[in-house]
C-alpha cells in the first residue's frame, strides 16, 4: 500500500475507533433524573441522615434537598464525623476550643432550621481522618443506622475527583460501606442484643466538588430554608455577616450596592448568600426551567444489581406447576 493511502487509510481507521470510544463513553454515561417537589407527605415514616464531615458541608452542597425531603414527610438527623477544632472562617481569631464550640452551635440551630430532629457529632479531630480506624467508624455508622433505621442518607461522594481534604473521602467511603454492612445478618451482631436489627439504607444522594451527575433535584420551593442553614454557619462558612461587611465597606468609599439594600443586617447577609452562595444552584436550576437545583450522584432502588442472572431468569421463566 502507498505511504500515502496507507496513512489516509490509518486516518480514518483511528477516527472510527475514536467514535466508537465516544459511542461507548455516551451510553456509559448515566441519565439525570430531575426530581421535583411533591406535594403532601409522600415520604412519611422515611428516616434520612444529613451526613458531613465539616460543620458548613450540608449547608452548601444539599440543604434545600434535605429541606425538601423533611417537607414531605421524611423524619431526618444530622451526623457530623469531626469537631471543626481546625476549622473556622478565614481572618476568625478564635482558639481550638473555642472553634469547637462555634461550631457546634451552629451545626446545632442548622439541624433546627432544617427540620432536623438531632445532630449528632462523632468528635473526630477535623483534616486528621486519614489516621483514624475505618472500621471503628464504619461499625458507628452501621449503629446508628440500625438504631435511626435510616433509610436516605446525604454525603460527599465516595469516589469523587479533584477531592483534596481527606476527611471528605474518607467519611464518604465509610458511609458508603456501613450503608451495605449494616443489612448484614453477621457483621456486628452483637449490636442484636441491644435491641437493633439489620436495617440497610435504600437511598443516597452522595454531594461532590467533580461529581458524576445522576439527580437533579429542583429546590426552589426550599431555598429559603437553605439560605438561613448557611446563615448561621458562621463559623466557617458563608454566614459571617459578608453582606452588612461588604455594605459598611462601600459606604466607607462613597457607595452601595442595591442588592444588599438600606436596611438590617440580617437582610444584608441574606441577600449575599442568595446572589453568591447559591449562584451554582441558580445557573444549574436555569438549565431545567426552575430557578434552584441541586446535583447528586444519586444511588437508590434499581441504580444497582440487587439479583442475580439466575433470580432474574426464574422471575421471568418460573410457571405454576
Amino acid at each position: 500500500m502507498p505511504v500515502m493511502q496507507r496513512r489516509s487509510f490509518l486516518t480514518a481507521l483511528t477516527g472510527v475507533s475514536t467514535l466508537l470510544q465516544v459511542r461507548r463513553i455516551a451510553a456509559q454515561t448515566p441519565a439525570i433524573a430531575f426530581e421535583r417537589a411533591q406535594s403532601g407527605q409522600p415520604h412519611a415514616g422515611k428516616v434520612l441522615a444529613a451526613i458531613q464531615p465539616h460543620s458548613d458541608d450540608i449547608a452548601i452542597y444539599s440543604a434545600g434537598t434535605v429541606a425538601k425531603l423533611i417537607g414531605e414527610g421524611y423524619t431526618g438527623y444530622m451526623i457530623r464525623a469531626t469537631n471543626d477544632d481546625m476549622g473556622d472562617d478565614v481572618g476568625m481569631v478564635g482558639t481550638i476550643g473555642e472553634n469547637v464550640l462555634r461550631n457546634e452551635r451552629e451545626v446545632d440551630e442548622q439541624a433546627s432550621v432544617l427540620g432536623l430532629k438531632k445532630h449528632i457529632s462523632l468528635n473526630y479531630n477535623n483534616h486528621r481522618m486519614s489516621d483514624i480506624s475505618r472500621n471503628e467508624l464504619i461499625c458507628r455508622l452501621i449503629f446508628l443506622i440500625r438504631a435511626l433505621k435510616i433509610d436516605t442518607v446525604f454525603c460527599y461522594d465516595p469516589w469523587g475527583h479533584d477531592e483534596e481534604n481527606p476527611d471528605h473521602y474518607v467519611l464518604g467511603q465509610c458511609v458508603e460501606a456501613a450503608c451495605w454492612m449494616a443489612g448484614r445478618v453477621h457483621d456486628y451482631p452483637e449490636q442484636f442484643l441491644a435491641g437493633l436489627t439489620t436495617h440497610a439504607v435504600s437511598e443516597k444522594y452522595y454531594y461532590v466538588r467533580h461529581p458524576v451527575i445522576t439527580r437533579v433535584v429542583d429546590i426552589t420551593k426550599y431555598v429559603d430554608k437553605k439560605i438561613d442553614a448557611n446563615l448561621v454557619n458562621i463559623a466557617k462558612g458563608p454566614g459571617g455577616h459578608h453582606g452588612s461587611e461588604l455594605r459598611a465597606e462601600l459606604a466607607k468609599q462613597g457607595k452601595k450596592l442595591p442588592l444588599l439594600g438600606d436596611g438590617d443586617d440580617r437582610t444584608a447577609d441574606r441577600n449575599y448568600i442568595r446572589e453568591f452562595v447559591l449562584a451554582r444552584d441558580r445557573e444549574l436550576g436555569k438549565q431545567y426551567g426552575v430557578e434552584y437545583a441541586e446535583s447528586f450522584h444519586y444511588v437508590g432502588p434499581g441504580s444497582l444489581p440487587m439479583t442475580s442472572p439466575v433470580d432474574e431468569y426464574v422471575k421471568a421463566h418460573a410457571v405454576p406447576r
